[in-house]
Formats: C-alpha cells, sequence, structure tokens
C-alpha cells in the first residue's frame, strides 16, 4: 500500500481546499505551501507530479464561469455523439465500462452462491475500498482514515449471503487499471450492481459523461427522459455503489457549483480539475 500517495492527496485536498477559498485574493505559492507545511520548492514538485499543472492553473478549472462553459461544451459532445449512433465516448483516460444489474432474486438473496474479494488500495484521490466478483465490480468508494474502518461490515450487510474474503493480491490490479495505467488500451470493465431501474438509468447516463467533462442534474434527467426529476437523479447519483468508474463527480448544478459529493466537496473538485488537467495536456 503507496502510503505516500495517501499523504500526498490529503496534501492537495488541503491545498484545493485553501485555494478555492482564497482564489480571488490570487495567493503566492508560498502561502499556499505554507499552509500545507511544506517548502515551496516541495510543494511545487509534488502538485506537479500529481496533475502536471501549477496549483492556480489547477483551480481555474473550478471557476463558476469555466465550469458553466464546460456543461454546455459537454452536452455538444454527447449530442453529436448520439447522431452518430455511439453509446459512449471514446476519449483517451475513458473506460470501457457495462453495468449489470442483479436478477430480482439475486437481490432478494443478497449474493447467494457469489464470492466476492475485497481490498484497501490508495490512490491519486486517497484510500479505496473496492470488491470484486467474478460478475464484475461491485463497490469502490473512498473512504475517510480518521473514521472508523467500518466499510466491511457495511459491505457484508448489503451482501449478506455472499462469500467475501479480504485479497488485496487480487483487487489491487482493477486499481492499477482505473488509477494509475495509460489508459489508451484499457481493458472493458463491467460492473455488478444493486438498484432500481431508474438509478440503473442515471448511472448509465453517468458513465456517457467524457472523462474530464462536466454535466448538470437537468441535463442528465433530460437525457434520460425524467425532465422534470432532478431531485430523483441527484438522490440516485449519490446512492451509486461504484464511484469513479460511474462518475457522479462529473455531474454538478447549472450554475457551476460544484454541490455536494457523498466522498466530500474537496475530493469532488480534486476528480473534477484533475480530469480536466489530464485532458489539457493532451490536446
Amino acid at each position: 500500500m503507496n502510503k505516500d500517495l495517501t499523504v500526498n492527496y490529503y496534501r492537495i485536498e488541503k491545498a484545493i481546499s485553501y485555494l478555492t477559498a482564497n482564489f480571488k485574493s490570487q495567493p503566492e505559492l508560498d502561502e499556499i505551501a505554507e499552509n500545507v507545511n511544506l517548502s515551496p520548492f516541495h510543494f511545487q514538485r509534488m502538485f506537479l507530479d500529481w496533475v502536471g499543472l501549477t496549483p492556480k492553473k489547477f483551480v481555474q478549472y473550478l471557476t463558476l464561469d469555466y465550469l458553466k462553459n464546460k456543461i454546455r461544451e459537454t452536452q455538444n459532445i454527447i449530442e453529436a455523439a448520439d447522431i452518430a449512433g455511439l453509446s459512449s465516448q471514446s476519449r483517451v483516460y475513458d473506460l470501457f465500462v457495462n453495468i449489470e444489474c442483479v436478477s430480482p432474486q439475486q437481490f432478494k438473496s443478497s449474493g447467494v452462491g457469489l464470492e466476492i474479494v475485497y481490498g484497501y488500495h490508495a490512490t491519486q484521490f486517497g484510500m479505496c475500498f473496492i470488491a470484486v466478483t467474478e460478475r464484475g465490480i461491485c463497490d469502490l468508494h473512498f473512504i475517510d482514515e480518521d473514521a472508523t474502518r467500518n466499510e466491511y461490515l457495511l459491505f457484508s450487510q448489503k451482501w449478506h449471503f455472499a462469500s467475501i474474503n479480504h485479497r488485496p493480491d487480487m483487487t489491487q490490479k482493477y486499481v492499477h487499471e482505473l488509477f494509475n495505467s495509460g489508459a489508451a488500451n484499457k481493458e472493458k470493465l463491467n460492473l455488478l450492481v444493486q438498484g432500481t431501474d431508474f438509478q440503473v438509468k442515471v448511472w448509465e447516463a453517468l458513465i456517457n459523461i467524457p472523462f474530464g467533462n462536466v454535466s448538470s442534474y437537468r441535463q442528465v434527467a433530460d437525457q434520460i427522459g425524467y425532465g422534470g426529476s432532478v431531485r430523483a437523479v441527484a438522490s440516485a447519483a449519490g446512492k451509486n455503489p461504484v464511484s469513479y468508474l460511474i462518475p457522479c463527480h462529473r455531474i454538478i448544478h447549472g450554475n457551476g457549483e460544484v454541490g455536494n459529493f457523498i466522498h466530500g466537496k474537496i475530493r469532488k473538485q480534486v476528480m473534477i480539475a484533475w480530469e480536466m488537467g489530464k485532458m489539457e495536456k493532451i490536446k
């Protein structure tokens, strides 16, 4: 487990929180570095290694005007893909993700006959919990390391009759594929989820928001044919069992506000700007 990766994430998170709160005053590098208890040299190097951009450039992606324009741009991308008959937008760093919802009987039985392996792994967005079956990834979320470690208990209650084993040696390859490998030749990933028909529609719409882009809750509601159900869309996004792969972090308010996130607003901001920074580098 790469502890340095997780430690650096929390430094980045703290820096982004400080920058977004003080962006209008344009804080200097020395001031930002002091806030995260690093020398300016080491902070700048860490930040550049993490995303390849300066902190100030990174935070520009999170301004209201920038995100409002990005929402409109994303809508055009999705509409163009629909016209072309494409089910998703193939972009560098994207993954081909397929959702499989468990059968009603298996939902009732909470995983009878399933063998599930899980592990904890460091990522550039902090520590994550991931659980995998032979049919696909069934859980992925980020954890607060200061909180009580009860992910296994909550997860085992959801899949009560499955055989669940701690096998980080088996889950590590999925984490590497998701967060670290070079993306151009990523393999198709299957997700095995429990959810209502409406929730699955929302999650499928989220998957179609391209890497490095954002969409609004209303746009997603319109896309799935439930234009008057913005709050229901937000609720379904929040119940997403496989974070990042079902990218609920890419859905924001129409006015450019990032909005809340089950894993913390700052983490959502970090994810959005990190993806936009990666896309900027390859243009």
